[in-house]
């Protein structure tokens, strides 16, 4: 599944979008729990600030300076790092990997 860093640690200004976000890795962590004995495994990547269409007004504006400063490898990921991670989540090489949050944020948390 895909939640967000903030389901993580939340965000002033975004209490219900950190809520929904908690709320999917809770929901991804019980189905885990319910899908292992069967050899199903579920995850859960949390991005942090991804060079999308949806971060595109903070990757533009005077306060990106601030928001880097908050992440240790000082830049916004890009999409095809948590492409790349789900894909590996998706291979056979990680079926002993479930229950776990991933976070693809450059240090962030």
């Amino acid at each position: 599944t895909l939640s967000s860093v903030s389901g993580v640690i939340g965000n002033r200004g975004q209490v219900n979008y950190s809520a929904s976000k908690a709320g999917i890795i809770g929901a991804s962590k019980a189905l885990a729990v319910e899908l292992a004995s069967r050899g199903i495994t579920v995850n859960c990547v949390a991005p942090g600030l991804i060079k999308t269409d949806m971060s595109e007004e903070i990757l533009n504006s005077d306060f990106l300076g601030e928001v880097l400063k908050a992440i240790p490898a000082k830049r916004a990921g890009e999409a095809d790092e948590v492409a790349g991670l789900v894909k590996f989540l998706l291979s056979d090489e990680a079926s002993y990997i479930t229950r776990q949050v991933i976070g693809v944020n450059g240090g962030l948390c």
